[in-house]
């Protein structure tokens, strides 16, 4: 049996379906969605950023159990929530300083766990750029500041995130298959580090441990990994998870996401659930750009429902409730703070 703190509980209880599946929909993009209406309006300003998130956030959160949104432009997309969807925050601040070895964290300076919660927030979510295979001197940094993180977020009683974004130091591209021969151990490494009960993370937020742009059956050239070897290392990522972990999307386009969903259902991987960004909204971005925001909102009554009431299907076809990892949802155990 496991014990959870109440707000704990409650709080992933709120971001979860009915079946204790995280089908949650990702709209924290900051510096990059900035860049990407510029690039397709020709022009942006904080009012473009703020009504494309509220009106992604008025038209597809009737089908997702919560939303990530930012404090920076997403206030508005924040009270225009469907009212059972839960609500997770962002932490950090976007990007990192390129003129520092490590892509070293940074928070937003006027905000903290205790003010993510009162603003509403049923979750904290951190993003953190790791190479398991950097210098102690960096990695030894960003360990303390998630120790602070899960300090803040269980002093509060409120659920904490974690996104580990891998990366190899000495490998500029991430795409290449030069860094995708690498992922698979490097995620690994990720999920043993920050499973530790001193991190005090409730929910990892992974990325797939295979690029799937060089699985054999998905690629268009070079093959990394054969179909067995990739499903091998999602079975070897779910077994090494002690705590509840969902997938990312990482910028993929909504297909090639689906079929990633898809073949980790065929591995019976013990997933429970999505963030999902870009791989539901991104196209609508052009439509935003183009033609406005009555084109924006038929794109996303159609179109962006489909991504999304689809990727639903598949939620529920072979994600498992948060609490599975720790057994059945009798074993778990709630206490008082």
């Amino acid at each position: 049996m496991v014990q959870i703190t109440k707000g704990k509980f409650d709080g992933l209880q709120r971001l979860s379906n009915d079946k204790g599946i995280i089908a949650a929909l990702a709209i924290d993009q900051r510096g990059s969605l900035k860049k990407m209406i510029q690039e397709a309006k020709g022009s942006e300003s904080d009012k473009d950023i703020e009504d494309f998130k509220q009106m992604v956030s008025e038209e597809l959160t009737p089908y997702a159990s919560a939303i990530l949104l930012d404090l920076q432009y997403g206030t508005p997309a924040i009270k225009a929530r469907h009212e059972n969807c839960g609500l997770l925050t962002s932490y950090e601040k976007t990007g990192y300083d390129a003129t520092t070895p490590g892509k070293l964290p940074d928070l937003i300076a006027d905000l903290s766990a205790l003010r993510i919660k009162e603003s509403g927030g049923d979750a904290v979510k951190i993003l953190v750029y790791y190479d398991p295979d950097e210098p102690a001197e960096i990695n030894e940094i960003k360990y303390a500041f998630l120790e602070r993180i899960g300090a803040e977020c269980r002093e509060i009683d409120i659920p904490f995130f974690l996104e580990p974004i891998t990366y190899d130091a000495k490998i500029t591209d991430s795409a290449s298959a030069e860094y995708a021969k690498l992922k698979p151990a490097k995620v690994k490494a990720s999920i043993k580090e920050f499973s530790k009960p001193r991190y005090g993370v409730d929910v990892l937020k992974l990325e797939v441990p295979v690029n799937f742009k060089y699985v054999e059956g998905f690629a268009d050239g070079e093959i990394v990994y054969t179909k067995e070897e990739a499903g091998r290392h999602f079975e070897e990522c779910s077994d090494l998870s002690p705590l509840p972990f969902i997938y990312l999307s990482a910028g993929v386009t909504a297909e090639l996401f689906h079929k990633t969903i898809a073949f980790a259902n065929e591995h019976k991987v013990q997933y429970s659930g999505v963030l999902c960004g870009r791989a539901t909204w991104k196209d609508g971005i052009e439509v935003y750009g183009k033609q406005g925001d009555d084109a924006l909102r038929e794109w996303l009554r159609t179109q962006g429902k489909e991504n999304i009431t689809s990727l639903d299907d598949l939620l529920n076809t072979g994600a498992s409730p948060w609490w599975a990892k720790y057994g059945s949802f009798e074993d778990v155990h709630v206490v008082e703070k």
